[in-house]
């Protein structure tokens, strides 16, 4: 039986010389599964690739609950680079989410479940074709890469899906302890924010 492996994912390439807070060396291939599992440096690079594409505002790391409210006040959300992982542990197959993509979307992958279209962005460009029982995803990383092809079984996803929405409330309440160390009066606020752009907490509703 082939084992698929879905993870919630921030690429983290944006945090180069962020110096706002302590952050982890970023992975080697700039992409960092979100989960309850992080060390406070890594839920700080989470937090740096978050701001950083977002162009939120750090200082004063005081007032950062201020400033994330004026800020949104013209931005109106938050937006996140990454999405959703696919990897197949057999073959090493990897689809990455590709640009334009964000973790804000997480949740459209209830789509496929319906067989429906999904955008998982360009640049690399995933198709999606639905075969009997499963969707195979292709992905071309580059003109002389070789694609790479994942399967999933539909009947797994919603497993699948419900452990990506796991680890991503795991990741929101160290977001709240780290957040307690690092800007105190912000973190209610900062959970808060993520929680409602990003649609953590709220039931998944697979059916």
């Amino acid at each position: 039986m082939t084992v698929i492996l879905i993870d919630a994912v921030l690429e983290t390439h944006e945090t180069a010389g962020f110096t706002a807070w302590p952050i982890a060396e970023p992975p080697r291939d700039g992409i960092l599964a979100l989960s309850g599992r992080l060390s406070p440096a890594e839920i700080g690079t989470a937090m740096a690739a978050i701001f950083s594409h977002g162009d939120l505002p750090t200082a004063p790391l005081s007032d950062l609950h201020l400033l994330l409210d004026e800020h949104l006040a013209e931005a109106e959300a938050l937006l996140a680079p990454g999405g959703l992982r696919v990897m197949d542990p057999a073959t090493g197959a990897e689809i990455l989410p590709g640009c334009c993509c964000g973790l804000e979307n997480w949740r459209e992958w209830r789509d496929v479940l319906h067989r429906q279209d999904l955008w998982l962005g360009h640049d690399p460009g995933t198709e999606l074709e639905y075969i009997a029982g499963a969707v195979r995803l292709s992905q071309k990383p580059g003109p002389h890469s070789p694609t790479r092809e994942v399967e999933i079984q539909l009947d797994d996803l919603p497993a699948l899906l419900a452990t990506v929405h796991q680890r991503l409330q795991g990741f929101l309440s160290l977001v709240g302890r780290w957040a307690s160390e690092i800007t105190p009066r912000a973190a209610d606020r900062l959970v808060t924010l993520l929680d409602e752009n990003f649609d953590i907490s709220g039931p998944l509703e697979l059916g």
